[in-house]
């Protein structure tokens, strides 16, 4: 059996628990190394500009997240959609999916972008921008929005690259770009002086260079999918499969923008600029232990789609749960560390002292439920895994907008600051009960159809 057809069968055959790791290990150090991008520009930037710069780039995280929104819709819906055709061994629709991918994240890049870049202004103090911090959130975004298409295009064909049985190449894919980043950040902000400006230009470089290998692998034919002619108009049904899938994720992010843009405002009103910055330090805490979580869910989800479009579901399901053990220790880790040590965590990012001590008290009041959260993550993406939207999607709003919004408003005015920090680990638990019932009717589905065969 030649290299391509391995890499198909092993997501059949091979030990669920070696396919664990040899998938989810690449994914976890990618799309960690990944989030560095974000982790040396906030400690360059507030350890080279200052707090006030630190909060203008807090504000920019509901439009990054827009961004982020657009690249999952294709990427995660594509990834998912190609993990279960193979797993039905239809490599012509694989295809044509990839194409298509193509086709669509060029389309809807364009389209945003130009949106983003004529309402800049408007859309910053939509998301709470002040007079103070606006320069730093829009110096950066005017430099940082023609890099947006082509983190599009990374995100999304790295995910399908991993889906299609490459999960090294896609976390070297990784490597490349906040490697590049680590040096071009420091050189750009302090050597030549540009600030935060300088910050957006290094990420955008980097982020060329990402993207220019892992398109290569798709032009490439000894790759298992590569581009070709045929595969590019666009199809109903392909664009539906995808956008089904990816609309999960997608809602996310989008939910995502919007909350950030109300918190935003609400710590504005009661905590000041100092508030906001906060936030942007948990966030960035958080993300980096969420973004391990994801990259869990990113090596299992080839297993659980291919296994699931090859009707192995006794194989599924111990992805699952290997997924959801895996996942919870990060959490767990996660939610100690920002309890006992949450001076050091805001530290690395200001020396500002009021600014430390809010971080300090908002790390502790907010990751007091964060333990939970790899269950709720992992959850979410084995029904999108699965190609059930619908329930992904709602999993993916209830902790959001079920829960967290309106506590946030009920507790902001109950309790004002601190009211908001309550808020998020009074989401969690709730989100984590109605997760669990949904779990456990999925696994009983599950079950039934194991013992059918």
């Amino acid at each position: 059996m030649d290299d391509k057809k391995n890499r198909v069968y092993q997501l059949g055959n091979e030990s669920v628990g070696k396919l664990l790791w040899q998938y989810s290990i690449p994914a976890i150090v990618g799309i960690v190394v990944m989030q560095l991008y974000n982790i040396v520009d906030r400690i360059f930037i507030g350890q080279g500009v200052g707090s006030e710069a630190i909060a203008g780039l807090a504000i920019t995280f509901p439009v990054m997240n827009l961004s982020a929104a657009v690249g999952t819709l294709i990427g995660a819906g594509a990834g998912a959609r190609i993990s279960i055709v193979l797993g039905q061994n239809d490599k012509r629709k694989a295809e044509l999916i990839l194409g298509n991918s193509l086709v669509l994240t060029l389309l809807f890049g364009v389209i945003y972008i130009s949106i983003f870049a004529i309402f800049l202004d408007e859309i910053l103090m939509l998301f709470g921008a002040s007079e103070i911090t606006l320069p730093y959130a829009h110096d950066f975004m005017a430099y940082i929005l023609p890099g947006m298409l082509l983190m599009n295009l990374c995100f999304s064909f790295n995910n399908i690259m991993r889906a299609s049985g490459y999960p090294t190449r896609a976390m070297v894919t990784m490597f490349i770009g906040a490697g590049l980043n680590v040096i071009l950040a420091p050189l750009f902000i302090f050597v030549f002086e540009l600030g935060i400006k300088g910050a957006a230009i290094a990420t955008d470089i980097a982020m060329a260079i990402s993207m220019t290998f892992v398109m290569s692998h798709f032009f490439s034919k000894k790759s298992e999918l590569h581009f070709k002619p045929g595969i590019y108009k666009l199809r109903w049904n392909i664009f539906t499969a995808i956008t089904a899938i990816g609309s999960a994720p997608f809602v996310v992010n989008m939910a995502g923008s919007a909350l950030n843009a109300i918190v935003n405002n609400l710590l504005h009103q009661y905590g000041g600029d100092d508030a906001v910055g906060a936030l942007g330090i948990l966030m960035t805490y958080a993300q980096l232990l969420v973004m391990v979580v994801i990259g869990i869910t990113q090596g299992m989800q080839p297993i659980i789609g291919f296994n699931y479009g090859a009707r192995k579901f006794h194989r599924l399901k111990r992805a699952f749960w290997l997924s959801v053990a895996a996942a919870s220790v990060v959490t767990c880790l996660g939610t100690l560390g920002a309890q006992f040590f949450p001076e050091y965590i805001a530290r690395a990012f200001t020396t500002d002292s009021d600014l430390i001590a809010k971080t300090s008290q908002a790390l502790r009041m907010t990751t007091m439920a964060f333990w939970a959260v790899g269950f709720q993550i992992v959850s979410t993406s084995l029904f999108q895994s699965l190609g059930l939207a619908g329930k992904s999607i709602f999993l993916s709003l209830i902790r959001q907008i079920l829960f967290l919004l309106p506590m946030i408003y009920t507790f902001s005015h109950i309790w004002g600051l601190q009211g908001i920090w309550m808020a998020y680990s009074t989401s969690d638990i709730l989100a984590t009960m109605v997760t669990l019932v949904m779990i456990i009717i999925q696994i009983r589905k599950i079950n039934q159809l194991i013992n059918q065969k």
